[in-house]
């Protein structure tokens, strides 16, 4: 007869990740995993495979999340500049209220294993051209609009302010001057004018 499981595995992974997401892939150890996670290591690997997999599955739910948030936080403003300025002054309240200045998974996953994980590097890609695709069709709806100018360029724009999110996350892990983080994003927010 098969043992039942002692643990909620959704909570588990959750813990994982914000493991992972916290110290990174290589700086987490499976002891690291099994004390921060309270399951031994035989359930670790019979219901998550190993630190590889446990790692993937974590860092899959962390882009599902972030997906849903992102299209939320379009959605709720009726324009689109306010939706940027929504999304990037979350990004730095979140930087700002997070003590262990964890920034975001995603970048931090990109410049600890790319490149050197090839695997990993095409998820990334692929996630990187969906989320500019996702700016760039935020921006064309401003342009149909009439909020935005037609001589935008939404491709463009949409990856310079992909660009500039992912860096607002980087510098949101070492500055706590909120006035100053949201200066930046009100200069960069100005290429929609």
């Amino acid at each position: 007869m098969p043992r039942t499981k002692q643990f909620d595995e959704k909570e588990v992974l959750k813990n994982a990740m914000e493991l992972f997401w916290e110290k990174g892939f290589h700086a987490t150890s499976i002891q690291d995993l099994v004390s921060h996670l309270g399951i031994n290591r035989a359930s670790l690997y019979d219901t998550y495979g190993g630190k590889d997999e446990l790692f993937n599955t974590a860092f899959e739910t962390y882009r599902q999340q972030a997906g849903d948030f992102l299209k939320s936080v379009f959605e709720k403003e009726s324009s689109v500049k306010e939706g940027f300025r929504s999304l990037f002054y979350q990004a730095v309240d979140e930087g700002i209220q997070d003590c262990s200045r964890k920034g975001c998974f995603v970048v931090n996953t990109t410049t600890e294993m790319v490149p050197g994980d090839e695997a990993l590097q095409k998820v990334i890609e692929g996630l990187v051209k969906k989320i500019s695709q996702v700016f760039a069709d935020e921006i064309q709806k401003g342009i149909d609009t009439g909020e935005l100018s037609p001589s935008k360029n939404p491709e463009e724009i949409g990856m310079m302010l992909l660009t500039f999110y992912n860096g607002l996350r980087v510098i949101g892990k070492v500055s706590t001057d909120a006035d100053s983080l949201k200066n930046m994003v009100e200069t960069s927010l100005s290429v929609l004018d």
